[in-house]
């Protein structure tokens, strides 16, 4: 089990994108347990890679019903719906906003043998698969919002930090042990 800091905003990898994943190898399992690990350590739903300061196309989403979904270079390629809920996310601790999203989604992502397969998501998991792919693509959820409610998020966001350094979250690998 590796449990890997959190990059938080103000790190430059969560506004780079994602290079392309070209195969499996090992080097991406372990990046893919290492970002499974983290999320679960930091009680999430989700973690993109560059989230941990890898910027490949990879994230996992996760929920205490089922195995982690993997997502390898996602795509949507078809959307429906649309609806506005609550979200926050683990590089923006304590931040939260609504955000409108497609409330039903069909990806298509590679499996570990690299297989190009489809996934269909509604509800929490296609507006949490959304944002991982959101992160891959260099956006955070705040870039959704209109410029006020941004700048009070962002005006927030420096109080919290106020007296920290850097831009790293660091995690006790006992907190993915539960």
């Amino acid at each position: 089990m590796s449990v890997r800091p959190i990059h938080l905003l103000g790190s430059p990898v969560l506004r780079t994108r994602a290079e392309d994943v070209d195969g499996i190898d090992d080097e991406l399992r372990e990046l893919i347990k290492d970002l499974t690990d983290t999320m679960y350590a930091d009680d999430g739903l989700g973690l993109a890679a560059n989230q941990i300061g890898v910027a490949r196309q990879v994230a996992v989403v996760g929920s205490e019903n089922e195995p982690p979904l993997i997502l390898i270079n996602p795509r949507i390629v078809e959307s429906d719906g649309n609806e506005k809920e609550e979200e926050g996310c683990l590089s923006l601790p304590d931040l939260f906003a609504e955000v409108a999203r497609p409330s039903k989604i069909v990806v298509e992502t590679m499996d570990m043998d690299g297989n190009t397969v489809r996934i269909e998501a509604d509800g929490i998991k296609a507006r949490a698969i959304q944002h991982e792919m959101d992160h891959l693509n260099a956006v955070l959820f705040i870039d959704h919002l209109s410029p006020l409610k941004r700048h009070m998020l962002l005006k927030k966001w420096k109080k919290l930090r106020k007296g920290k350094e850097g831009y790293l979250k660091h995690l006790t690998p006992a907190a993915a042990e539960r």
